[in-house]
C-alpha cells in the first residue's frame, strides 16, 4: 500500500505530506482545488512522463517521494526489484523523483539512482491509476488482447513465452529464406563480388597474427647497425684481456684462497663464481648473435611489400588478420550456399515448414486457452454489471483470425493467431456491437469498474487509484460504483477522486483538498475529515454551495446505508 506521499514545489503544491490507510480513501474537494494535481504526481512518481511545467512557479525544482509497503515476500514488486539489482527489505520500498525546471528528471529506488524506463516496470507491480486514458483504452479493441491475457495470469504467460521463443526462430528462417530468394540480378551481383574478394584474400595465404611477427622483424632489420654496434660494443666489454670477465675471473680466484678461512667469505665466494660462470655464458650468447646477424636489404624489401598487402587487405576486409581470415570463412560459406541455392533453398524450406506447424500447434493452444478464459471473463463481467445496473446489458468477446484452420493461411503475430475484440449491446433486442461503438461515458465507466473489480483479484497490484471514475452517473447507479469501489478496496488500497456522495460516505478514509491564496500565491492543503465535517461535505457534494438541515440529513443517511453496507 502506499503509505506516505512527500510532494514539494509541483503545480500549485508548495508542500504537502500525507499519511494513506488501508482500505478505501476518498479525496473530494472543490473543482481545481487540486486533486487531480495529487494523481499527477503519483503518476509521475511510478515513471509517467514528466515535464518542466509541473515545476511551481519560481522553484527549481519539483520533489515528490512516497512510501510503499509490500504485505508480501512473494510480491511482484519484489522479483522485479532483484532484477534491476535493487535491494528491498523489510517489504519496503521509497520512490523518489525530482523534476528539474529544465525538464531534467532524477529517478531512485530505495536511494539507487535508477533510469525513468526501470521506474516505469517498478512502478506497474505496486500502482494501478486508472482515469479517462483507460477508458481509451478501453475503446481501442488493439488493448483487448492484453486485457483478457490479464485475466489469464501466469498460465497464459508461460504458454505465451513458449511460442514467442518458435515465433522468434520462425522469423529468422523466414528472414533467411526471403534473402535467398532476392531476384537473380542481385545474387549474381552478391556472387561476384564475394567470389573476387575471396579469391584476393586466399591468394594472400595469410597466416594468423603473420603481420604482428613481420612487423618485429622488419624493426629488427632496420635497426641492423645499432643492434650491431651494441652487441660488439658489449661483447668487447666483457671479453679479451684486462676486461669484464678477466676481473670477474681474478676476484673469484682471490677469494678462494680464503673462502675455508671463514663462512662469509666462502658465500661471497659463490656468488662471484655464480656471477663469473653466467656472465660467460653470456658472452658465448652474444657471440652467437654477432654471428648470426646478417643485413639483408632484399628480406626488408619482401617485409615492406608484405606489410603493405595485409594492409591492403585490412582496409577492406577488417582491422587484423584473424578478422580477415573470419570473413573468408564467412563469405566462403555463403558462396556456397549461392552455388547451391536451389539445395539450400529446400532445407530452409522444409525447416520453415516444420517450425512454421510447431508454432500453429502452440498458436491453437493459445487460442484454446484464450477461450475458456473468455468465456470465464464474460461470466465474470455479466456478474460484475448486475452489480451496477446493467443487468440487461450483454458482453462477448469475439475471436476472428484464429478461425482459419490452414497453416498457410494464418498470420502470425507476436502473441498468437488471435484477433480479440469486445462486445456489447446495452439494450434489449439490439445485436452484440464492438464496445467502442456502443457504450456511453457512463457505460464506459461501469464496464472498466467490472474489469478492475475482477483483475484486481489477478494481479496482486498494491494500490489502485480511481480518478473520477464515476463521471456520468448518478442515483442507484451512483451506489452500485461507491458499493463497487469498496468491494476492490477490501482486497486492495484504494484512492478515489470522487464527487459522487454515494462514493464519499463509503470512505475508510476522507481526504478534503483545498486551497488557499497566501501571499499572492495560491497553496493546496490536504485535511482527513471527521464524522461532522463527513457530513458537512457529503451534503456540499449533495446540494452544492448552500448546505441545509435537510442536506445534512440526507448526508448521516448516506453514512449510516454505507455502514449498514460494510457491516461497522
Amino acid at each position: 500500500m502506499l503509505a506516505e506521499l512527500s510532494i514539494k514545489n509541483f503545480a500549485i503544491i508548495e508542500s504537502l505530506s500525507i499519511s494513506f490507510e488501508k482500505g478505501l480513501t476518498v479525496l473530494t474537494g472543490e473543482t481545481g482545488a487540486g486533486k487531480s494535481i495529487i494523481i499527477d504526481a503519483v503518476h509521475l512518481l511510478v515513471g509517467g512522463r514528466g515535464s518542466s511545467e509541473f515545476v511551481r512557479y519560481g522553484e527549481n525544482r519539483a520533489e515528490i517521494e512516497g512510501l510503499f509497503l509490500l504485505d508480501s515476500e512473494e510480491h511482484p514488486c519484489i522479483k522485479a526489484s532483484r532484477e534491476f539489482g535493487i535491494e528491498i527489505s523489510d517489504g519496503m520500498v521509497v520512490l523518489r523523483r525530482d523534476i528539474s525546471n529544465t525538464g531534467k528528471s532524477v529517478c531512485r529506488i530505495n536511494g539507487k539512482l535508477v533510469t525513468i524506463s526501470t521506474l516505469r516496470e517498478i512502478g506497474r507491480t505496486i500502482i494501478d491509476i486508472h482515469g479517462q486514458h483507460e477508458h481509451q483504452e478501453l475503446m481501442n479493441e488493439e488493448h483487448h488482447l492484453s486485457l483478457l491475457d490479464q485475466f489469464g495470469g501466469e498460465s497464459i504467460v508461460k504458454a505465451v513465452s513458449e511460442y514467442q521463443t518458435i515465433y522468434k526462430k520462425y522469423l529468422e528462417l523466414k528472414q533467411k529464406i526471403l534473402k535467398l530468394s532476392n531476384n537473380e540480378q542481385e545474387i549474381a551481383h552478391r556472387f561476384d563480388l564475394i567470389k573476387f574478394q575471396l579469391k584476393e584474400i586466399t591468394s594472400a595465404n595469410l597466416s594468423p597474427e603473420e603481420d604482428e611477427n613481420l612487423t618485429e622483424e622488419r624493426k629488427k632489420i632496420a635497426n641492423f647497425e645499432k643492434i650491431y654496434e651494441a652487441l660488439q660494443k658489449s661483447y668487447d666489454a666483457l671479453s679479451g684481456e684486462q676486461k669484464g670477465i678477466d676481473w670477474l675471473g681474478l676476484a673469484m680466484s682471490h677469494t678462494e684462497d680464503v673462502a675455508e678461512i671463514d663462512s662469509d667469505l666462502s658465500a661471497i665466494h659463490e656468488q662471484i663464481s655464480s656471477s663469473y660462470y653466467l656472465i660467460e655464458e653470456t658472452a658465448y650468447k652474444i657471440r652467437n648473435q654477432l654471428d648470426q646477424l646478417e643485413f639483408d636489404p632484399k628480406r626488408l624489401d619482401f617485409i615492406e611489400s608484405r606489410l603493405n598487402e595485409i594492409n591492403n587487405l585490412k582496409r577492406k576486409y577488417g582491422h587484423t588478420v584473424v578478422e580477415i581470415l573470419e570473413y573468408a570463412s564467412k563469405i566462403e560459406e555463403e558462396l556456397d550456399k549461392i552455388e547451391n541455392r536451389d539445395f539450400h533453398m529446400d532445407q530452409l524450406t522444409k525447416s520453415f515448414q516444420s517450425i512454421k506447424e510447431d508454432l500453429f500447434l502452440e498458436a491453437k493452444n493459445i487460442t484454446l486457452m484464450r477461450k475458456k478464459l473468455a468465456q470465464n471473463l464474460i461470466t465474470a463481467i455479466h456478474k460484475e454489471l448486475r452489480d451496477l445496473y446493467m443487468e440487461k446489458t450483454l458482453f462477448d468477446i469475439v475471436f476472428t483470425q484464429s478461425e482459419i484452420n490452414d497453416v498457410n493461411d494464418i498470420k502470425f503475430l507476436t502473441n498468437g493467431i488471435d484477433d480479440v475484440e469486445f462486445f456489447i449491446s446495452t439494450n434489449p433486442g439490439e445485436p452484440l456491437k464492438p464496445l467502442s461503438k456502443v457504450a456511453s461515458g457512463g457505460e464506459l465507466s461501469r464496464v472498466m469498474l467490472a474489469l478492475k473489480s475482477i483483475f484486481s483479484k489477478h494481479q496482486g497490484i498494491t494500490s489502485i487509484i480511481f480518478d473520477e471514475v464515476d463521471t456520468g452517473v448518478s442515483g442507484r447507479v451512483a451506489q452500485a460504483i461507491a458499493e463497487k469501489i469498496h468491494k476492490v478496496s477490501v482486497g486492495s488500497q484504494v484512492l478515489c477522486i470522487s464527487h459522487l456522495p454515494q462514493v464519499a460516505a463509503m470512505a475508510d478514509t476522507h481526504l478534503y483538498i483545498s486551497k488557499v491564496i497566501k501571499d499572492g500565491r495560491t497553496r493546496t492543503s490536504v485535511k482527513p475529515l471527521k464524522e461532522l465535517e463527513k457530513i458537512n461535505e457529503i451534503g456540499r457534494m449533495i446540494s452544492g454551495t448552500e448546505i441545509t438541515d435537510l442536506t445534512k440529513e440526507h448526508a448521516k443517511e448516506l453514512l449510516d446505508l454505507a455502514r449498514k453496507y460494510k457491516g461497522i
